[in-house]
């Protein structure tokens, strides 16, 4: 009965459930995620579009087994019962950028009732360029500037672009497996930085992307009319090359690229900070006292990167909010 239950869940039974509730109470809307560590993103997302008639409640996309992820999210008996009242909250991956080659991609594009992050994942909305100074004063209560990080996300997305668009190319054309994803990755990540010399590693990046610039060149001369018209397709899709990493592999951001930055710098801010306590406190009993105030009060950058809302002034972010003020408007809920 339960499991029956479960298979006739659709946008029709919440909304014939939401009838039943008394006129005054908000009808709810339920938005389904991939996994746990999505649920406080949607969240904070879907929150802002809540008013006294309706609201949102965020769930995993099953409550009888620990199935998680886009494909479960979608393409099982739940997906043929999303609707006004019952709508699906997804990773875009490289499925937006697909436009429709695929099963998921042409879900993901068509749905109406799909909310994607266009930017690749979460993460990528928690390493936006512009909220990332700000991410570090929260996490060291350190306001100097030691990194330009929009300039420097500015460059690093110039310099992987091209490679980028190879590797959609190479998705797009049935070549994943010989420039699969993960060989991307590899390519453009980087292991340490110099806060205080950031050239010199993206002068790195550069080679290694210019190297396998060749190499798919000489490997694929098909690309030579193909590539420019994909690169075309996807500036027209308004992906911009100076936000590329808006779009690659999510994880691999925040991991490789972003926290490798700013670990650094926060190493040195924080050491800056006690080092002015050092110098400012009268005797020994004061210094230790404000150390271990100070020490307290700082949080793990991860953490705040994690909390960080800064991505909703993001062009992506843009996107996403218009679908949910379209969905909104089609039951007539609209803000």
């Amino acid at each position: 009965m339960g499991k029956r239950l479960h298979e006739n869940l659709t946008s029709q039974y919440i909304a014939s459930a939401n009838r039943l509730q008394p006129k005054k109470a908000r009808r709810k809307i339920v938005a389904y995620v991939e996994s746990y560590d999505d649920v406080f993103f949607w969240r904070s997302v879907l929150q802002d579009f809540e008013t006294e008639r309706f609201c949102f409640e965020v769930m995993l996309p099953s409550r009888t087994t620990l199935g998680k992820g886009k494909k479960t999210t979608l393409m099982n008996q739940l997906g043929k019962g999303l609707g006004e009242y019952m709508i699906a909250c997804v990773d875009a991956d490289y499925d937006w950028l697909m436009q429709g080659r695929t099963e998921v991609s042409k879900y993901i594009c068509e749905c109406p009732y799909v909310m994607h992050t266009y930017a690749y994942a979460i993460e990528n909305y928690e390493c936006y360029a512009p909220s990332l100074h700000a991410t570090c004063v929260m996490s060291t209560l350190n306001d100097k500037v030691l990194v330009d990080f929009e300039q420097f996300m500015t460059e690093y997305s110039l310099i992987i672009w091209p490679l980028f668009v190879w590797n959609i190319w190479a998705y797009r054309y049935g070549h994943y497996k010989e420039f699969p994803m993960g060989n991307f990755c590899d390519i453009v990540s980087f292991h340490n930085i110099n806060p205080r010399n950031t050239e010199s590693t993206l002068d790195k990046v550069r080679r290694r992307v210019n190297k396998c610039m060749g190499w798919l060149q000489r490997t694929f001369p098909e690309g030579r009319k193909t590539y420019p018209l994909l690169r075309d397709e996807l500036l027209r899709l308004g992906i911009q090359p100076e936000m590329c990493y808006m779009y690659m592999h999510g994880h691999t951001l925040f991991e490789n690229v972003v926290m490798t930055l700013l670990m650094p710098v926060c190493n040195i801010l924080r050491r800056e900070r006690e080092r002015e306590i050092n110098e400012l406190a009268v005797h020994e009993t004061q210094k230790q006292n404000e150390l271990s105030s100070y020490r307290h009060s700082q949080m793990p950058v991860d953490v705040m990167l994690r909390k960080s809302t800064g991505f909703k002034s993001s062009p992506q972010y843009q996107l996403l909010k218009a679908d949910i003020m379209r969905l909104t408007a089609e039951v007539g809920l609209a803000k």
